[in-house]
């Protein structure tokens, strides 16, 4: 078994590989590792791609990066491995990589709070209370952690734009928390279906996963009870005909009207680097390739109770996925939390 406490300043080069690097989400993290300062790729797999080559550019260069067979990989060759699996496929190899010495990144819902022996049986040697790995909500729970379950895209977007309220006591008991969160294409994956086809998405926006259906709530509604908050979340996505980035529209009710709306935001997270606070209105174009979550909000009028409409966008293959992913595993080996990570 390896020794896993590091040292900063001796730290050259620590070794990582992808599993799943044909997706989006694990494109973008092989893009981003190309740019890392303390990152070498060991590997990258891609079982339908394998004996090809993935050309990202990072740090003003090209990289052709060669895609293997998830068999044909030793895991005991990387020190860190980021699983960017299908769900339900994903807990297999996080349990493989730990029985080989490694850590892990793990980019599916398996671990993740609300999903581990619910919607997947996971395997002897998978932590079920793997960190939740939001860096600006749990951030010691990540030091130096061996597994890391990564959130999901929507839900790093509701939960980083809710947090302040609820740990200030803001969100008024009983009540019903409406969002309404609207998400580039590239969100569904890069497996081939007809509903992501680019003449069924171009010049259309539809909802989906209606009926809280979406498996990102799972995640939201447990970590929302950790934070001692008495309410409901109605959650209805929707697909925007652009490529990547999230736009949450969350209207909660509240205990008591904000003299200053921005207020719980700025107490939360005025020193952190990827949280940005807006007296505008946050959009895509203000985030997309970006490690950020950009949050605005408006006091509404006519409302009979007090209400607050928190707006929050967020790049989804970046800080939605493989940007946090990278925060994360800085995290976890004492680095910069910062290193390699576009802001």
């Amino acid at each position: 078994m390896r020794n896993y406490a590091f040292v900063v300043h001796k730290v050259q080069s620590i070794r990582v590989g992808v599993l799943g690097a044909s997706g989006y989400s694990g494109r973008e993290l092989c893009r981003l590792i190309a740019g890392h300062p303390h990152f070498t790729l060991a590997f990258a797999t891609a079982n339908a791609q394998r004996g090809t080559t993935l050309r990202v550019r990072a740090s003003d260069r090209v990289h052709d990066i060669p895609l293997v067979g998830t068999d044909d990989i030793d895991l005991a060759s990387a020190d860190l491995v980021f699983a960017a699996l299908p769900h339900g496929a994903s807990a297999e190899w996080v349990a493989k990589a730990i029985a080989a010495g490694t850590r892990v990144v793990d980019l599916s819902s398996d671990l993740r709070p609300g999903h581990g022996g619910v919607l997947h049986a996971l395997p002897d040697g998978v932590p079920s209370d793997a960190p939740y790995g939001i860096p600006e909500l749990f951030r010691e729970q990540l030091r130096n952690a061996r597994v890391v379950a990564n959130p999901g895209c929507y839900a790093t977007s509701v939960l980083v734009a809710l947090a302040p309220l609820a740990r200030a006591g803001l969100i008024a008991a009983g009540s019903t928390i409406n969002i309404s969160a609207a998400s580039g294409v590239s969100g569904a994956g890069a497996s081939p279906k007809l509903e992501y086809l680019f003449a069924e998405v171009t010049e259309n926006f539809r909802a989906y996963g209606v009926g809280n259906s979406h498996r990102h709530l799972h995640e939201m509604r447990h970590t929302m009870s950790t934070f001692g908050v008495d309410c409901d979340l109605l959650f209805t996505p929707h697909l925007l005909p652009v490529d990547r980035g999230i736009l949450s529209t969350i209207t909660v009710p509240l205990t008591r009207t904000l003299t200053d709306a921005l207020a719980p935001f700025v107490d939360a997270y005025a020193n952190e680097p990827f949280v940005e606070l807006t007296n505008d209105l946050p959009a895509l174009v203000d985030v997309q390739y970006r490690n950020v979550v950009r949050i605005g909000v408006r006091v509404p009028t006519g409302m009979r109770s007090p209400t607050l409409v928190v707006f929050s966008a967020l790049d989804n293959l970046v800080k939605g996925a493989a940007g946090q992913a990278i925060q994360n595993a800085n995290l976890m080996y004492g680095l910069d939390e910062t290193a390699g990570l576009p802001q």
